[in-house]
């Protein structure tokens, strides 16, 4: 999965253990066990593999942020407040979240 910066050091970091994506056909055929390698969309050298340890499924992104610890899907102390699922929109519309639904991947590193 293509990953941009500044979430990818996040993972490194371990201050961000669930990835957000839209619940299409690639992601439903992940399950827990699998491994996910993350590319850097900055520099395609840049790789992290991690381990899945969870799958969360909502029907949309204001569902998921009502349900997960929002700290652990990459917001900090510093953006908590302002957090919104609206953020998710700059990355998937609400009608491409209405057709498939999202998910939060719980991982680890390896």
């Amino acid at each position: 999965m293509n990953l941009t910066p500044s979430p990818m050091q996040m993972i490194k970091d371990g201050k961000k253990t669930i990835e957000l994506r839209l619940y299409d056909e690639k992601r439903k055929l992940i399950s827990v066990g699998d491994t996910i390698k993350f590319i850097n969309t900055e520099d395609s050298n840049d790789t992290l593999c991690v381990t899945v340890i969870d799958l969360f499924v909502f029907t949309s992104f204001a569902e998921l942020y009502d349900n997960l610890p929002l700290l652990k899907c990459g917001y900090n102390e510093d953006n908590i407040n302002t957090a919104s699922p609206d953020d998710m929109e700059k990355y998937y519309s609400k009608e491409k979240q209405s057709q498939f639904g999202v998910i939060g991947i719980e991982i680890s590193l390896l």
